[in-house]
């Protein structure tokens, strides 16, 4: 019995510690497919990579600007019209990934300092801002179903 036991656990132990790697390496691969989306040279191919991480009714916030999460059939179809406004903005970009966080199966962070310059398409004002942000990613089968964002 004790060596079932023992058996159970450390399968247990291995199977999460796996796991864990999994969403280590999936958190670096959205950073990746996220950054690439706010490059100079950012194309509609990049964005559809991007909304593939994604479920298609994601929620998502970005506080203080968009304060509502909530998860809608339209959700990957709002932000692609969103994101599609604003690509290519940005004549410089870069980011780095600080942290990264894995709360058990349900959710990462993600901790990244970006700067960007370039011009507003809304308001033709100028972009120039450097902000550490962090990402707390929702996890579903896989995919992200909910994007919060802070800025520090």
């Amino acid at each position: 019995m004790k060596r079932l036991l023992l058996a159970f656990t450390l399968t247990f132990t291995i199977s999460l510690s796996t796991h864990a790697a999994d969403l280590e390496k999936f958190a670096q691969r959205y950073f990746n497919v996220m950054t690439a989306t706010q490059a100079p040279n950012a194309t509609k191919a990049d964005l559809e990579r991007y909304f593939d991480l994604l479920v298609d009714d994601i929620g998502h916030s970005h506080l203080p600007w968009q304060t509502d999460d909530s998860r809608l059939p339209s959700g990957k179809d709002d932000m692609r019209k969103g994101m599609l406004f604003y690509l290519g903005a940005h004549s410089e970009y870069k980011a780095e990934l600080l942290d990264v966080f894995i709360f058990n199966n349900s959710a990462i962070a993600i901790r990244y300092k970006s700067s960007a310059k370039g011009i507003h398409p809304q308001n033709n004002q100028a972009i120039d801002y450097t902000q550490t942000m962090m990402e707390v990613l929702e996890m579903e089968d896989g995919k992200v179903a909910v994007i919060r964002k802070y800025h520090e």
